[in-house]
């Protein structure tokens, strides 16, 4: 029954893949699946754009025209189901990934000119909600997975209306976030037609992804480019215990009850890996401030505009727990000030005393003079976030701390005022011995007399 196939066609499309043709082969026992075998090869053939027999293997690349991204001829994008997608050829499939949202489970991701989807293995239909079309991708990040002994990257696709800045806010659909190994793809576990192109670039697996999404996305008329953590930009001054050499590019952070990291990235700033994950684009970031200042860690506030077109008269603040203070001077000279973003942890919305300084390029008004004149060190060296520590701590101290006015904040600035008192004591101490000496001599000239 095999006979009927039209071997042509089908060792044209499948010719980097011999094992798919002899199952086809195999297969083919009824008149029903020759003709269905057939109609898959002449779909394939036609989507590829292989003209001529035998020219696969110069063609073996994601090369998809745009006009291939699911719009009709009259311009209108018709509504896809699952069933569509499935239909669509698969231009490459890599099996045995890692997802961990929407679903954590392993599956199999499928490239087709306009879609990229994930189904369990052996099945043929795409897994319910996650299916993700390439022009709706808005965001996409390559992200090293923390505390792991073991080199794992976490790749984030972020399709629109997969993230909400304001409270009241859900999501529409959640992003696709998958984990690689720093290792090459195991041998078996890349097929379709694209698969021996591929190979050439599967000397790990984020050479292969990065190549394939980057392939897809431009060819569905989308610019989004895989942005990943710099270290030589931002990095966390804690030390990683699990690869305590390599610099960790994240902050350990609370939102709400949930733990998870923030990674402080060239367009924003980025939370997970929990659901439901959370971006906030550097355009939509109003202020961020700092709030529970604590001797080891203090919260980080983010003022977003969650109107429409980032309407800047509509704000929502969105709190961040339990950062390590050893972060600050990262978050907030290498980031906040590199970015120009305003910092108003000490604004009077924050019910604190004080204002932190402005960022490193900003200007710096008359504030610091009054910062000075209540008692606070001004040039001191200290970070802003030890000076506002520094006064939360003087609070608890005796009025008498409080009310030295005449404190040179010049001359002890790194003893955060640890030395005022001793000098104070000492002070006294010689004035005392002065006393007793003119005493003594006052004595003796008594005596003489």
């Amino acid at each position: 029954m095999a006979s009927g196939l039209d071997t042509q066609r089908l060792d044209s499309v499948f010719q980097s893949r011999p094992d798919i043709l002899e199952d086809i082969r195999k297969a083919a026992d009824s008149p029903s699946r020759v003709q269905l075998f057939n109609k898959i090869a002449s779909f394939i053939y036609e989507q590829i754009g292989d003209q001529q027999s035998g020219t696969s293997l110069k063609r073996r690349r994601v090369d998809i025209e745009p006009s291939q991204n699911g719009n009709t001829q009259n311009g209108t994008a018709p509504t896809t189901t699952t069933e569509d997608v499935a239909s669509e050829n698969i231009l490459l499939e890599i099996k045995d990934i890692s997802v961990s949202i929407p679903q954590r489970k392993k599956f199999e991701l499928c490239f087709t000119p306009k879609h990229l989807y994930a189904r369990a293995p052996g099945t043929t239909a795409p897994a319910p909600g996650i299916v993700y079309a390439w022009k709706d991708i808005e965001y996409a990040f390559y992200l090293p997975v923390p505390e792991k002994s073991q080199v794992q990257h976490n790749y984030v696709l972020f399709p629109r209306n997969s993230y909400s800045l304001s409270k009241s806010g859900t999501p529409a659909v959640d992003p696709l976030v998958f984990t690689v190994s720093a290792g090459a793809p195991k041998p078996g576990s890349i097929g379709g037609p694209n698969a021996g192109a591929a190979s050439a670039v599967s000397d790990t697996y984020a050479t292969l992804f990065h190549w394939a999404l980057n392939k897809c996305l431009h060819a569905a008329g989308n610019s989004v480019q895989i942005v990943a953590a710099d270290p030589a930009k931002f990095h966390s001054k804690v030390r990683q215990p699990h690869r305590p050499k390599e610099p960790a590019v994240h902050v350990k952070a609370f939102r709400g009850s949930k733990d998870g990291y923030l990674f402080f990235l060239d367009n924003g700033i980025l939370w997970g890996f929990k659901k439901p994950l959370l971006f906030i684009p550097l355009d939509r970031i109003a202020a961020i401030s700092y709030t529970s200042v604590l001797q080891r860690t203090f919260n980080m506030v983010v003022e977003v505009f969650t109107g429409e077109n980032g309407d800047n008269e509509t704000t929502e603040e969105i709190e961040f727990a339990m950062l390590d203070q050893e972060d600050y001077g990262g978050i907030n000279e290498r980031y906040v000030a590199r970015h120009g973003l305003q910092d108003r942890s000490m604004a009077d919305q924050r019910k604190a005393k004080r204002e932190l300084a402005e960022n490193a390029k900003g200007k710096k008004d008359g504030d610091g003079e009054g910062e000075e004149a209540n008692g606070h060190v001004g040039e001191d060296g200290m970070t802003e976030l030890e000076r506002a520590q520094r006064e939360a701590e003087q609070q608890l101290q005796d009025e008498e701390d409080e009310d030295e006015e005449d404190y040179d904040p010049g001359s002890e600035g790194e003893s955060e005022g640890s030395g005022t008192s001793s000098e104070e004591d000492d002070d006294d101490d010689d004035a005392e011995g002065d006393e007793m000496e003119d005493e003594d001599d006052d004595l003796e000239g008594e005596e003489g007399e």
